[in-house]
């Protein structure tokens, strides 16, 4: 059997999910991950459009000729930054991520290697870098399977209307999403990859 037909084997059990199943698996970037530039643009993209993030990290790499390195954002003054279109405190981020990489050079073979939790935990110590962020990089960037971020607004919008949740108590309607989200497992990204996709 092959893994996607495992995978949506899986996931079909969860009747409510089972009709929103399709063989649409976006691609990830694995082998060619590079988590320091994927936290850039993850941060870029922070309450954006997809295209006007897009526009602006284009803008950020044309600074660097496509390749910039933790030691040339550093160099680059803050202003450089704002006129690439960043916000104040995107540009302290971005400077906040290249400082982190230039001490701490993660190398695939060691991310490899950790949890999610732990990458969770690590990187999270970059200020301007939360949960959301490192969850979208887990999935997109290094395609681990069983991520579940249970704060994302697109999950959470799309499992109140097809599970029908009441969504006025957070603290019991994250409850209710987890719980829901344990039959998943270990599939819980593709999970989310096919509510966003319902959206």
């Amino acid at each position: 059997m092959s893994n996607i037909k495992r995978i949506l084997t899986h996931l079909s059990r969860d009747p409510i999910l089972k009709p929103i199943l399709s063989g649409n698996i976006p691609p990830h970037r694995g082998a060619e991950a590079d988590l320091f530039n994927d936290l850039i643009r993850s941060i870029t993209g922070q309450q954006l459009s997809v295209k006007a993030a897009a526009t602006i990290y284009g803008r950020f790499l044309d600074l660097y000729e496509n390749k910039p390195t933790p030691e040339s954002v550093l160099a680059t003054p803050h202003d450089t930054l704002r006129g690439a279109g960043f916000s104040n405190q995107k540009a302290k981020y971005a400077h906040n991520v290249a400082q982190y990489f230039k001490e701490n050079q993660l190398t695939k073979a060691q991310y490899d290697k950790m949890t999610d939790d732990e990458l969770i935990a690590q990187l999270t110590e970059i200020k301007g870098v939360g949960a959301w962020t490192v969850q979208m990089i887990l999935m997109f960037s290094l395609g681990r399977p069983d991520v579940f971020p249970v704060g994302d607004l697109g999950i959470k919008n799309a499992m109140v209307k097809l599970y029908n949740l009441e969504d006025d108590d957070k603290k019991t309607l994250k409850k209710r999403m987890n719980e829901i989200a344990e039959a998943w497992k270990p599939y819980r990204s593709y999970a989310c990859y096919f509510l966003w996709e319902s959206l």
